[in-house]
This record gives C-alpha cells, sequence and structure tokens, in this order.
C-alpha cells in the first residue's frame, strides 16, 4: 500500500535570518507530522490533532 506524499509547511510566524530555522508540520486527517526544517529528511513526529493543539496552546503561552 502506498502513502500520499506529504505537503510540508513552515509557520507564517517564522521570521528567523535563516529561512530554515524552523520547524514544518504535514497535517493529515488522522496525524500531524513535524520535522526540523534544517534535516528535511531526518527524524519525524507524529501527533494526533489532540496533542498537537494542545502543544500549540501550550508554545503560545510566551
Amino acid at each position: 500500500m502506498s502513502t500520499p506524499e506529504l505537503r510540508w509547511f513552515k509557520s507564517s510566524y517564522s521570521s528567523s535570518s535563516n529561512g530554515n530555522d524552523c520547524i514544518e508540520v504535514a497535517p493529515t486527517p488522522a496525524t500531524i507530522h513535524v520535522r526540523d526544517s534544517k534535516d528535511a529528511s531526518g527524524p519525524r513526529l507524529a501527533l494526533t490533532p489532540g496533542v498537537w493543539a494542545d502543544f500549540v496552546t501550550y508554545a503560545s503561552r510566551g
């Protein structure tokens, strides 16, 4: 069974002088995939949408 290619997105808040200093996400209906933009072929996280929402809420409290 083949898996569809993921479509990766960077945050619109990413304002680093180096455009590769951020994370990228690839949402699917069941999973939010997260990777480091500096190492696109490196390790990735796969989170449920609920866990991702909790993380975003926590991270935005800054």
